[in-house]
């Protein structure tokens, strides 16, 4: 395998995204999308090791009663069809990275305005459900995160933070199932016109590594660190990483 450093580079970003309850799609491709490697094979190994590292967290979710299972659904509903279908979408190469240097832009300013959880008396008195909003916002992330290769987590997370959806365990629960769903929707999806030159080795070597990660983030308890701060510094770095994405391109 070439660019060892890219094992170090997803622990990483695993164990910090497992941290505050996030897969790191878009952390992987702001990294892949420095190296030249075959865009296919970029939104591959993104949608992979989301599915490696929200897995744990999602039962979890599940397991202590976080899931609002009404009102998930018409998020889910319509959005994993759309991820399938934006993931089944032949994209040329140039029109890929303009749409992922535009959507890590947008993930890093969403992040960024994300600067507080939901105060606690607004826990007991969330927004009722809207199926419709809900299942437009889906079907929209859905849709967005089939054809960059990530799971939508790091643009509904804020967004339903935005509006009051629900208390700030339950969004958290939310993205990360929404996560996961899209990132297979989106894998199968891609499965449809995957190239024979797939680095199977290197996607298996990442896995491990986002594996590992990904567990000992989850596992360490989130009081130690700050979640501005992580949110911020991540903010920042998917910008430089969008910014220069988008210079390539369109230099």
């Amino acid at each position: 395998m070439q660019h060892w450093e890219l094992l170090f580079f997803f622990f990483v970003i695993a164990f910090v995204y497992a941290s505050v309850g996030f897969g790191g799609g878009s952390s992987y491709l702001a990294v892949l999308a420095m190296y030249s490697l075959p865009f296919q094979e970029i939104r591959l190994i993104a949608l992979l090791c989301n599915v490696v590292v929200v897995t744990g967290g999602t039962l979890l979710f599940i397991r202590h009663g976080q899931v609002n299972w009404k009102k998930i659904i018409p998020l889910v509903l319509v959005s994993v069809p759309m991820a399938f279908l934006g993931a089944s979408l032949r994209l040329e190469q140039e029109t890929f990275f303009v749409l992922l240097g535009c959507s890590l832009l947008t993930a890093a300013v969403l992040l960024w305005r994300q600067n507080r959880s939901i105060p606690e008396q607004v826990d007991a008195h969330p927004t009722q459900a809207n199926y419709t909003r809900d299942g437009l916002l889906g079907g929209s992330l859905g849709l967005l995160s089939g054809m960059v290769g990530i799971g939508g987590g790091i643009f509904l997370a804020p967004l339903l933070n935005l509006i009051r959806w629900d208390n700030a365990r339950r969004i958290a629960a939310t993205a990360s199932l929404f996560i996961l769903v899209n990132s297979i929707s989106g894998i199968a999806g891609q499965l449809t016109h995957l190239p024979a030159s797939i680095d199977w080795n290197r996607i298996l070597l990442l896995g491990i590594a986002v594996l590992a990660g990904g567990q000992l983030g989850s596992r360490i308890a989130i009081a130690r660190f700050n979640p501005l701060v992580i949110r911020r510094m991540t903010a920042v770095l998917i910008f430089v990483a969008g910014i220069e994405v988008l210079y390539k391109q369109l230099t």
